[in-house]
């Protein structure tokens, strides 16, 4: 009872100061507690989302609030932990009632870069993904209404939301709070940015600088879908990880058979954090994905032309997976701005 008296007594001489100027901008690079590289790509808000304080604030809070959930079980970081780069460390997570999600749960971080979002690339806006996994049943299972007005009975949730929007809770406050939050998870203090942005050279090993050589080969061709700064070009692709998917992929949305079995291509940064791998979570670690791409995966109609066998010695596939391990940026584990403000 304390902890909360506190917290709103925070909340409210926060707010009071920015009630007057709450349009007043949160620089990018301030965000994570960091200066972003300054040549490093900037985030892009919508007009009416324009990222202040108490906006990330509020959808900081829900973000770490069962809430949301039709039975106050879950809450969107129950599938997306801080400390593994806002993924999951299971294959599929369980949303409501312990039922199974349908693939696995992608990082969150950097996903302010992404032009669509889900998988299957349906979803144009961050703030219209939002009521994905809130209506899906195999997670949140609610409906954004009666989410909206779950919310709108808290009484600290309205007073943030009237300081924010200038309107109590509703579906549009969920999805443009959350949506605010999720675009401040940026990271970029990997030691490949501080090698590539900052020149610290030593900040990669000898290894790791054989494979970034590597990863950006036309031997590999990693980074014809995993480009740089992202690690990811957004695309869909067929990457051979079965003869027959279970999973129908993109096709899903399209309608088109060359969409079969397709899946957007996910950022590399900070995936020695967010294993297990591939839309299915069916491959354990990144030695094994590597050993896949290195096989050259197996026989599908849609497999990418790109994905072939690499034939990399043992060696070099130790320097792959340095480079690899050079994509975590360890700041995002304990950035309070990320963490659980219930706790």
């Amino acid at each position: 009872m304390l902890k909360a008296i506190i917290l709103f007594l925070w909340i409210f001489i926060l707010f009071s100061g920015m009630i007057a100027c709450k349009s007043t901008l949160l620089f990018q690079s301030t965000a994570n507690n960091y200066t972003l590289p300054s040549d490093f790509p900037t985030i892009s808000h919508p007009e009416q989302n324009q990222a202040t304080a108490v906006r990330v604030e509020l959808g900081r809070m829900l973000f770490y609030d069962p809430i949301l959930s039709k039975d106050s079980s879950v809450s969107c970081a129950s599938c997306h932990k801080q400390q593994f780069a806002f993924a999951d460390s299971l294959a599929v997570s369980p949303g409501v009632a312990q039922r199974k999600g349908t693939q696995n749960a992608p990082s969150l971080l950097n996903v302010g870069y992404a032009p669509y979002f889900t998988r299957a690339g349906g979803v144009p806006t961050l703030e219209m993904q939002i009521l994905v996994p809130i209506q899906e049943a195999h997670e949140l299972d609610f409906n954004i209404v009666l989410a909206g007005r779950r919310v709108a009975k808290d009484s600290l949730y309205k007073a943030m939301s009237l300081a924010a929007y200038e309107r109590t809770p509703d579906p549009y406050v969920i999805t443009r709070a959350l949506a605010a939050f999720e675009r401040s998870l940026v990271s970029a203090r990997s030691p490949y940015d501080l090698y590539t942005y900052y020149e610290e050279k030593k900040a990669l090993s000898p290894s790791a600088q054989r494979g970034l050589k590597l990863f950006m080969s036309a031997q590999t061709n990693c980074s014809s879908c995993h480009t740089p700064p992202h690690f990811s070009d957004f695309s869909f692709k067929n990457n051979g990880l079965y003869t027959n998917y279970a999973d129908s992929g993109r096709i899903r949305l399209t309608y088109k058979e060359e969409d079969r079995a397709l899946f957007k291509v996910p950022s590399l940064r900070n995936s020695s954090l967010s294993a297990p791998y591939m839309h299915d979570g069916s491959i354990q670690s990144l030695e094994q994905v590597i050993q896949h791409y290195n096989k050259g995966g197996q026989a599908h109609k849609h497999k990418s032309p790109l994905i072939k066998p690499l034939h990399l010695s043992l060696k070099e596939q130790k320097d792959l997976l340095a480079f690899l391990k050079a994509l975590t940026d360890p700041s995002v584990l304990n950035n309070p701005s990320f963490s659980n403000p219930h706790l």
